[in-house]
């Protein structure tokens, strides 16, 4: 319950949409019970061949449940979609607002097809909330209470046996859902991180043979959810077995004590048959109890994930009173700095003053990316200072120290749209002319204007649709384009050949010109260019 409250509170639905939705569900319910009832009440008055002006009013009424009911279930399911949809882009929005500041260092424990799964499959299954856990909750008390007192009217011993059915169908479909072995999120969220980290990692598992290994453990993985939904679904029909002999038990009760009352001239046989099918018809509104709990548990569960991520407080806020930048090109400046969180630092020493090239070079894993997550504060270091013009980091907007600072890593994600949409994530509002100019920086505007559509050709995932040294190239105008006074660069030759490497370097400081440039690298290439350089180790 208490997963469930912080749910709802999650969600924020308006009282008055979810009020709406539940009395349309339980109007619904209530035509068609009514529909039935009358119908019964029709057929049995016909059978005495009376006149027919006395038979109007059932005429009357079967017409109107039967025109009413398709209509309150039209706008029951437009209503009760509408805020099932709101709720879930409102939770989409709370969920990413609270997500980005914990990114990227509080979110690194997680695998990328794990963290999918909880971002996409556990956020669209808030939807549920209302629509499959809350909503036919309610329906089914307004809808059963009133077919129970609509037959208590009649005959107060048939209300009796129908609330008593009406209850145990309530309570046994759902208790026979929660003994399900379900496939959990969890699984799920196992299974997709599989799939992911297979797909990406497919040509290196195959160069180096652990492709089949891999496969292995995803088809098992696969066989487990497969089989355990296999047994939800027969013990699923199972239940829908139990309800119905408990819908045909309630049918047979009522009538029996409508026909013993009849005998002892209680009861005007024509309402026999009424009971008969009102009773018939009120199961209809604990019919969706039993999915409707399945569906809530999964959903609860895939909540308690999503809350698990939220409940995080982000290691790195913005102060209360922030400082201001000077608009000069600022000195960066690393001071003691100790990271122990790996790959950490020891009391690094490092000073970047305006317009200089410094070069921070040492092996892999000892520390320099972490650097780089320093000076855009992704993470504080836990002693020592980052320093900006000697102001502390931790007194600026995480917003102005980005600005301020640009970093290319060397695995820039580039998204699977076009080259326009990928530089413009540096700054929405650059026309054509600056698109152009940033390419031309990064040495690749001709490649681009040889493309068929040209700023308009789709990278495809990841940028796959482009070489190596062009994905760096459209990274590195997209870091130039934002303009910002200090750019860093990440091991930006990684994965390039070294004449490639030399060439991309030059470019990058005919690029840069006068600007500030920090760049992170184990490799050689071109430091005799830089103004300084730093060893790490």
């Amino acid at each position: 319950m208490r997963t469930f409250r912080r749910l709802l509170a999650l969600l924020g639905a308006p009282r008055r949409r979810v009020a709406a939705a539940v009395l349309l569900g339980a109007a619904t319910i209530a035509c068609g019970i009514g529909l039935m009832a009358t119908a019964g009440y029709l057929i049995s008055r016909a059978a005495q061949h009376p006149d027919v002006l006395p038979l109007g009013v059932a005429i009357v009424g079967v017409r109107f449940f039967g025109l009413a009911r398709p209509l309150c279930r039209y706008l029951e399911r437009l209503v009760s979609h509408d805020l099932a949809f709101g709720v879930l882009g409102r939770a989409r929005s709370r969920v990413y607002g609270r997500l980005v500041p914990l990114a990227p260092a509080q979110l690194e424990g997680y695998r990328d097809g794990d963290l999918l799964s909880r971002l996409v499959a556990d956020v669209d299954g808030l939807q549920n909330v209302y629509l499959r856990g809350l909503e036919p909750v309610l329906v089914a008390l307004l809808a059963g209470t009133a077919a129970v007192v609509a037959a208590a009217l009649v005959l107060p011993a048939a209300a009796l046996v129908l609330g008593a059915g009406l209850v145990l169908a309530a309570v046994l479909g759902p208790l026979a859902e929660l003994r399900h072995e379900t496939a959990p999120a969890a699984a799920r969220g196992a299974a997709a991180a599989e799939v992911v980290e297979l797909l990406r990692g497919a040509p290196e598992l195959a160069v180096n043979g652990g492709r089949d290994e891999r496969l292995q453990r995803l088809l098992a993985n696969d066989r487990e959810l497969v089989e355990r939904e296999r047994r939800a679904a027969f013990l699923d029909g199972a239940g829908d077995a139990l309800r119905l002999a408990v819908t045909g038990a309630t049918t047979a009760g009522v009538l029996a004590v409508a026909v013993a009352a009849h005998d002892h001239g209680r009861l005007d046989a024509v309402l026999i048959a009424m009971l008969g099918l009102l009773a018939l018809a009120a199961f209809e509104a604990v019919q969706p109890l039993a999915q409707a709990a399945r569906d809530l548990r999964e959903t609860l569960v895939g909540g308690e994930r999503l809350l698990e991520i939220l409940d995080r407080e982000p290691a790195v806020v913005d102060p209360a009173a922030p400082e201001q930048l000077p608009e000069t090109p600022p000195t960066v400046e690393l001071r003691g700095v100790t990271v122990r969180h790996a790959p950490g630092l020891a009391g690094l020493d490092l000073r970047l003053e305006a317009g200089r090239k410094v070069a921070l070079v040492g092996p892999s894993g000892i520390g320099k990316t972490t650097v780089a997550s320093l000076l855009l504060r992704f993470r504080d270091p836990d002693d020592g200072r980052v320093l900006l013009d000697g102001r502390d980091l931790r007194r600026l907007r995480q917003a102005d120290v980005r600005r301020t600072i640009a970093v290319v890593d060397q695995d820039a994600h580039l998204f699977s749209a076009s080259i326009r949409d990928n530089l413009l994530l540096a700054r929405p509002d650059a026309d054509d002319a600056a698109l152009e100019e940033a390419l031309g920086r990064a040495r690749i505007l001709d490649q681009v204007r040889r493309l068929p559509d040209g700023l308009d050709t789709l990278v495809g995932e990841e940028g796959k649709a482009l070489s190596g040294g062009e994905r760096q190239r459209l990274a590195l105008a997209r870091g130039l384009l934002a303009g910002s006074p200090v750019l860093v660069l990440d091991e930006p030759t990684a994965h390039l050949d070294g004449p490639t490497a030399e060439r991309l370097l030059d470019d990058v400081l005919d690029a840069v010109g006068d600007g500030t440039l920090l760049l992170i690298t184990h490799r050689s290439e071109r430091l005799e260019r830089m103004d300084e350089v730093v060893a790490l180790g």
